[in-house]
C-alpha cells in the first residue's frame, strides 16, 4: 500500500487520574529518524516506543510529542528523614557546650534545616503507565498512518495520470522514427542529384547511407524499455507492497537514462522537443516519488 511519507496523527487518552497526549508529525527522509520529546518520567520506555513505531513506519523524519499529566492527590507524600534530624541536635548540643549558648531548639526550628522534611513523588506502577502511554501511541499511530495512507493515493493517481502522458509522448516518438529516415533518404537524394545533375543515382549507396543514418539515430531499444519501465512503475505503485518509495525512485532513475539516450540521438527537432518534454515528466515524477515511503 503506497503511502506518504507527510503525516499527522493526534490522540488523547486518560487513565484514571492520569492524561497521555501523543501528538506525531512525519516529513520526508530517505531513513527513518525519530526525534521523540516527552518528560523525564516516560524516558524508561524510549525503546519501547521505538519499536512500537518501526511496525508502522518505514521512512520518514518523525516528531513526537508527548505530553503526561497526573491529576491525582497522592501523587506527592511527606517524607521525614528522623536520622538526619537526629544529626542536627547532636550539633546543637555540641555548639551549646563549645560556646556556652542556649540550646532553644524548636521543632519549627528543626524543621527548618534542609533534608529533614521533603516532598518525594510516590512511585508509579510501570506496566500501568505503559498501557495508557501505549494505548495514546497507537491512537496517534493509527491516525498518523491514516493520513499518509490518503496522502498516497493521492500521489499514486497524479503519478500515474504523469505516467499514462509519458506513454503518449513515447508513442509519438515511435511514430515519428520512419517519417525521420524518410524526410533523410528524400533530402540525401535531392542533395545527390544536384551535386551529379544528370548522372544516374546509385540507389544501392543512397539505401546503404539511409541505413548508416538510421542506425544512428534509432531508439527502438531505448523506447522499448522506457515503455517497460513506465509499465513496471505503474503495476508497483497498484501493489499491497509496503515501503516502495526506494523501488520507485530506482526505476525512475532508468527512465531518465533511457530519456538522455533518446534525446542524445535525436536528429530532429520535433523528437528533440518532446524528448525535453519526457524528461521533464520523468523529474516531476522523481520530485513526487520523494514523498513516498
Amino acid at each position: 500500500m503506497i503511502k506518504s511519507m507527510t503525516g499527522f496523527g493526534r490522540c488523547e487518552v486518560s487513565e484514571g487520574e492520569r492524561k497521555f497526549t501523543v501528538e506525531m508529525k512525519g516529513v520526508n527522509h530517505r531513513y527513518l529518524d525519530v526525534n521523540i520529546r516527552m518528560p523525564k518520567k516516560l524516558n524508561f520506555f524510549e525503546t519501547a516506543i521505538r519499536n512500537l513505531l518501526k511496525q508502522s513506519i518505514q521512512r520518514g523524519k518523525v516528531d513526537i510529542f508527548i505530553t503526561y499529566e497526573d491529576l491525582s492527590e497522592n501523587q506527592m507524600s511527606l517524607k521525614y528523614n528522623e536520622k538526619l534530624a537526629g544529626e542536627y541536635m547532636d550539633y546543637f548540643s555540641q555548639m551549646e557546650e563549645s560556646f556556652s549558648l542556649d540550646n532553644d531548639i524548636r521543632v519549627s526550628t528543626l524543621l527548618r534545616c534542609p533534608e529533614v522534611l521533603t516532598m518525594e513523588e510516590q512511585a508509579v506502577d510501570d506496566e500501568e503507565l505503559w498501557n495508557g502511554l501505549k494505548k495514546a501511541l497507537e491512537g496517534a499511530t493509527s491516525q498518523f498512518v491514516e493520513s499518509r495512507t490518503l496522502e498516497g493515493e493521492h500521489l499514486r493517481n497524479d503519478i500515474i495520470k504523469k505516467l499514462d502522458g509519458m506513454l503518449d509522448l513515447v508513442g509519438y516518438i515511435e511514430e515519428r522514427a520512419p517519417k525521420i529516415i524518410a524526410q533523410y533518404r528524400e533530402k540525401l537524394e535531392n542533395k545527390v542529384r544536384e551535386l551529379l545533375s544528370d548522372t544516374q543515382i546509385e540507389e544501392g549507396r543512397i539505401a546503404a547511407e539511409v541505413v548508416i543514418f538510421a542506425d544512428k539515430i534509432c531508439t527502438d531499444e531505448e523506447v522499448v524499455r522506457l515503455r517497460s519501465h513506465v509499465v513496471h512503475m505503474k503495476e508497483t505503485l497498484k501493489s499491497e507492497e509496503n515501503g516502495i518509495g526506494r523501488k520507485l525512485d530506482f526505476i525512475a532513475q532508468e527512465m531518465n537514462r533511457e530519456a538522455n539516450t533518446i534525446l542524445s540521438k535525436a536528429n530532429d527537432l520535433e523528437v528533440s522537443n518532446v524528448g525535453i518534454d519526457l524528461k521533464t515528466e520523468i523529474e516531476k515524477v522523481r520530485e513526487q516519488i520523494q514523498n513516498i515511503e
